[in-house]
């Protein structure tokens, strides 16, 4: 599948700067550093890595770190998401974290996957959010 239609984006870019943040993730438990890379929609481009603990159930995935780092540098929505594994190559991110990349991207978020590129709408069909509380 290709990229859906829209400004030109640097993949490859994106996949550097995941795989640099990657390189910063505390993984000592599961051996699985994960690095992710987005950009924003004012053009900015924001990393994240996982965070292990030693009470498994409160570790931290990738995602969770570049929501924090959107929101602590000025917010704005995602239009353009990456996920690299340990050996750099693309994975898709987990359930809980397509919900929390849906919030902070909406259906229109374009993820990078092993097979191509999907919408957050194709990722996570029929999503609850934000539009479901009002």
């Amino acid at each position: 599948m290709t990229a859906p239609a829209g400004p030109a984006v640097d993949w490859e870019a994106l996949r550097a700067s995941a795989r640099a943040a990657m390189t910063h993730a505390y993984a000592p438990y599961s051996k699985y550093p994960v690095g992710v890379a987005a950009l924003v929609d004012d053009g900015r481009t924001i990393t994240g890595c996982n965070v292990e603990n030693a009470s498994y159930g409160i570790g931290l995935c990738a995602e969770c770190g570049l929501v924090s780092a959107l929101q602590l540098s000025g917010g704005g929505r995602l239009t353009h998401f990456t996920c690299v594994d340990g050996s750099g190559e693309v994975l898709v991110p987990c359930g809980r974290c397509r919900q929390l990349l849906y919030e902070f991207g909406g259906p229109e978020l374009v993820l990078e996957t092993p097979d191509g590129f999907r919408t957050m709408a194709e990722m996570l069909p029929q999503a609850f959010g934000p539009g479901h509380l009002n």
